[in-house]
């Protein structure tokens, strides 16, 4: 059985936790978050640590206490820290440009790919085989990033294509040859 809706949530001196019913709204120097959780949840918050209560001990009351917790806690460190995911493009000819508000992907298609930021989120491109996707908001990071790798990821015979940074791609032998 998981314990992670019973941790407290320690929140830093610059970040500043709202709490109005189901309503949580998290302030920090990086940008401000809301979300609205279920019902079921309830949060207390006392000398700059949140506890997270459930209103009871069902299935859907514990996975929602832990689900909870998680959440509000990537909140916190979104807006005090922010999050950013790395991107690396493998191929002869495989490149990323950053056009204003547009990521533009050359990626061995006749074409080149556009990808919309949306905002939220900060796209950098150091290289012009790596991506930088940062935001305060982890799934929205997540997201982005997965939608970029989805261009084109990575196959297993050559390893060409869009992977994150420190991926192992796993690969495989090609034809044999002919038998005679």
């Amino acid at each position: 059985m998981s314990r992670i809706g019973f941790s407290p949530i320690e929140v830093p001196g610059s970040v500043e936790v709202t709490i109005d019913g189901s309503n949580v709204v998290v302030k920090g120097a990086k940008g401000t978050l809301t979300r609205t959780f279920n019902d079921r949840i309830d949060f207390e918050m006392e000398d700059g640590i949140v506890r997270v209560k459930r209103d009871g001990d069902d299935r859907e009351a514990r996975a929602l206490h832990g689900l909870s917790r998680a959440l509000l806690q990537n909140m916190v460190v979104g807006v005090s820290e922010g999050y950013q995911k790395e991107l690396t493009t493998v191929g002869v000819g495989y490149r990323a440009n950053l056009q204003g508000k547009t990521l533009e992907l050359q990626v061995g298609f006749s074409h080149p790919v556009h990808v919309e930021i949306p905002d939220g989120i900060e796209i950098e491109v150091p290289e012009q085989t790596k991506i930088i996707v940062r935001g305060i908001d982890k799934e929205l990071v997540g997201q982005v990033a997965a939608d970029i790798r989805s261009v084109r990821p990575p196959e297993p015979y050559k390893g060409k294509g869009i992977r994150y940074a420190g991926e192992y791609v796993r690969r495989k032998a090609g034809k044999a040859g002919a038998v005679g």
